[in-house]
């Protein structure tokens, strides 16, 4: 039936007669807000993912996908909700390729997607929590939860020798699950967090916050926070007061905008974010580079995965409704089958076509493991010379 249905739209696209309806996808991210600056990149990664899907002609007999922009604010869930019930109600979209913050996406996960049974699969909601919410099946993630995250990280410190740190987090469901993640890991692993405090977001003045943290002790400060909002005001509070010099920072805390508002200070801080030195990666940043963005940006290629899971999936399913292709998305994201990197899309939908089972791996060696959520792993990075510099990956 799906080869009939490639003959059929080979057939009306060389003949010129009207195309098949168009498939929707919402590309639900924080346009505004903490993470503005990273989120750019991701959404030019799904888009690319979608890009070359529509040139091949090849999806659900000549449909053409139209990715729909929508801003979730990552902070704000009341406009989220709202922003993600638009699209569904007035774009009448299949699938989300979002959201990026994780309580923003807790709240459109059990408020909208559940109700009115639309898939999800987010390249960067990494609280712990959400690997054991009620999901219907209807969500998956291509970053790792912060369970792992800090596990990395406090690895990361321990092997540089420090014992003593503190941490501060923003005070929402990502900033708590990490710091809690990295506290327990690093504890774990015989060292000694001498506070983990909370920052809210959108504040002028941190004196108070840092001085709280100072008085505490520890050689470095770790930041779970956002690069464009109060991670970046901690430290700059931290570096005017003389508290602390060197930074340890998460994924919310990596994006050339940290070097360019702190300056050369911040050489020395180390820390890591969800990549991977696999072939599809570099296969990506090339594809990404060609098309004019960066591709080792933040959660950028789990973004192009994340689009390319869904529409792979509903070919897959033969059927854009979320019930059914979110039902092949462990399937086509994990072995056995016919391994697919970035760029190849085409040929992807090719095997489908023809019954041969497909084990797409990507821009950032795609696994899902247990409710749907990536195994992940993590690129390894120190600040010099005001650049970011690949130390490893783990």
């Amino acid at each position: 039936m799906k080869k009939l249905l490639l003959a059929s739209a080979a057939m009306t696209l060389a003949a010129g007669a009207v195309a098949a309806d168009d498939v929707k996808i919402g590309i639900i991210l924080g346009f505004t807000g903490p993470l503005e600056s990273t989120v750019p990149g991701m959404a030019a990664g799904a888009e690319l993912a979608i890009a070359e899907v529509n040139a091949t002609g090849l999806f659900m007999g000549g449909s053409n996908i139209v990715p729909v922009r929508a801003d979730d604010t990552c902070v704000d869930a009341a406009a989220a909700q709202s922003a993600a019930e638009g699209l569904v109600t007035s774009q009448g979209i299949s699938a989300i390729m979002g959201l990026d913050c994780s309580g923003v996406t807790g709240a459109v996960l059990q408020n909208v997607a559940r109700p009115n049974g639309i898939g999800m699969i987010s390249p960067s909601a990494t609280s712990p929590a959400l690997s054991t919410v009620e999901d219907d099946g209807l969500f998956f993630r291509t970053s790792p939860s912060d369970a792992r995250q800090g596990q990395v990280l406090a690895e990361m410190i321990q092997e540089r020798g420090y014992t003593e740190i503190a941490i501060t987090y923003t005070n929402n469901d990502y900033g708590k699950g990490l710091s809690d993640s990295i506290e327990a890991a690093f504890t774990e692993l015989g060292g000694t967090v001498t506070l983990a405090s909370p920052h809210e977001d959108g504040k002028a003045d941190y004196s108070a916050e840092i001085a709280a943290l100072s008085a505490a002790g520890g050689e470095l400060l770790v930041v779970a926070g956002y690069v464009d909002q109060g991670g970046r005001g901690m430290i700059q509070a931290a570096l005017d007061s003389g508290a602390f010099e060197t930074f340890v920072l998460p994924d919310g805390m990596y994006g050339q905008s940290i070097i360019d508002a702190i300056g050369p200070a911040i050489n020395g801080s180390f820390g890591e974010v969800p990549g991977s030195d696999s072939e599809g990666a570099e296969i990506y940043n090339q594809i990404a580079a060609a098309a004019g963005f960066d591709g080792t940006g933040a959660f950028s290629a789990q973004s192009y995965d994340a689009a390319a899971l869904i529409m792979l999936s509903m070919a897959a399913a033969g059927s854009t409704d979320s019930v059914e292709w979110t039902k092949k998305v462990m399937d086509i994201a994990n072995a056995p089958g016919e391994p697919i990197q970035p760029g190849e899309l085409g040929r992807a939908l090719e095997l489908i076509a023809q019954g041969v089972d497909i084990d797409y791996v990507g821009a950032s060696a795609v696994e899902l493991i247990g409710g749907g959520e990536s195994a992940g792993s993590f690129r390894e990075y120190t600040i010099e010379n005001d650049s970011f510099n690949t130390v490893g990956f783990r």
